[in-house]
């Protein structure tokens, strides 16, 4: 490996890609999957016959072009949305990444800044590496909260051509009020800045939990970015949407490459949405694992962070090392994000949920937590 990043070094990469390394979260063939946050439960058996149907009639035409404007597929990602949305509002992408990657093409690039509050999803960065999009490190509370007057403060004062709000909150599964995301609006007019709010695992809040969309209207500066990888369980498929007042999926289409969204992915999309509701059903399962870890993780004397996602990030562990070695000892992979004493696990089926939590209580009760 060395060799290979010594042999890279000598290419003439940009300046800001020296000495970066590329996003991955390790891939290692476990049981029970539970690090990156997918969705673990297969697809509902009419679900999966659906996409097939789909995708053997696009086949016919695969010699073709598909649709550059993935006209059916913008439609029905607007009627599930709601808030008034019309495909004119709506943009797609081979997932969520990709989505935002175009907004940075578009609004970001050299000479222009992109501000995030980390511990968030750790693609930002990298994202701006790859658009030459300098990068802002806002700051979170001690308990990695975020206010309206501080998150406000902080981009008056650095300006920056984009914001990431992301709600909920990746690693940390935490929500934003809407007061933070009209706070950060208001807070860049002066600088004309475009303000992001990540919602890619919306759909897992708890009931009440407002939605971005509702501020669409009336801000043209606004993004909404949302994904199908996590509640509709396609993240193999590869889709990212967006919603956005028109001009800014008119800005999109100045640096999307022509006819991106093959014809295979529009049709798995379709299919997957004509049937929300058993995909759905699904996701209140998750939303009942990932309440039964909080509960299970504060009874072991650990504090996990309040969770709006289909995951749950935790503190109190000593050795954060240790623990995710056991765990993958006894067959389950979990996340290591980095954060001293902190570990996140993905809320997965009902099995793999007692799976994970009687190995953990095994571990804790060998070596007691003490932070």
């Amino acid at each position: 490996m060395n060799e290979r990043l010594n042999r890279l070094a000598n290419l003439p990469l940009r300046d800001n890609l020296q000495g970066l390394e590329p996003y991955g979260a390790p891939q290692i063939d476990v049981p029970i999957q539970l690090n990156v946050n997918e969705n673990t439960h297969p697809l509902p058996a009419e679900v999966h016959r659906a996409i097939v149907e789909e995708v053997t009639a696009a086949a016919v035409g695969l010699n073709r072009y598909p649709d550059r404007e993935f006209t059916e597929l913008r439609e029905r990602l607007a009627t599930y949305l709601g808030h008034g949305l019309t495909p004119e509002n709506i943009w797609a992408g081979n997932g969520s990444n990709e989505v935002l990657q175009q907004i940075l093409q578009a609004f970001g690039g050299p000479g222009r800044s992109v501000m995030g509050f980390p511990p968030t999803y750790s693609m930002y960065p990298l994202l701006a590496s790859g658009t030459d999009t300098a990068y802002i490190a806002g700051q979170r509370s001690p308990g990695y909260g975020l206010t309206a007057a501080d998150a406000a403060e902080q981009v008056r004062k650095a300006a920056p051509n984009i914001v990431f709000l992301c709600s909920p909150n990746n690693p940390t599964g935490t929500a934003l009020g809407l007061d933070v995301v009209e706070a950060v609006y208001e807070a860049g007019a002066a600088s004309n800045t475009i303000v992001i709010v990540d919602e890619a695992y919306a759909e897992f809040a708890h009931t009440g939990t407002p939605s971005a969309l509702s501020l669409l209207p009336g801000r043209e500066r606004l993004i909404v970015s949302r994904t199908m990888s996590k509640a509709f369980a396609l993240a193999g498929a590869r889709v990212g949407y967006l919603a956005a007042a028109p001009e800014v999926t008119d800005a999109i289409r100045l640096v999307r490459l022509p006819y991106h969204l093959s014809a295979v992915t529009q049709a798995t999309a379709n299919a997957a949405l004509k049937h929300v509701d058993a995909l759905l059903a699904n996701v209140e399962d998750i939303k009942v694992q990932r309440d039964r870890i909080v509960n299970e993780l504060t009874r072991m004397g650990l504090s996990p962070a309040s969770s709006d996602s289909n995951f749950v990030f935790f503190g109190g562990i000593n050795d954060t090392g240790a623990i995710w070695e056991g765990l993958l000892e006894a067959g389950v992979i979990i996340r290591d994000v980095g954060i001293p004493g902190h570990l996140r696990v993905t809320a997965g089926t009902e099995a793999e949920t007692t799976t994970f939590l009687v190995r953990l209580e095994e571990l804790l009760n060998q070596a007691p937590p003490t932070l």
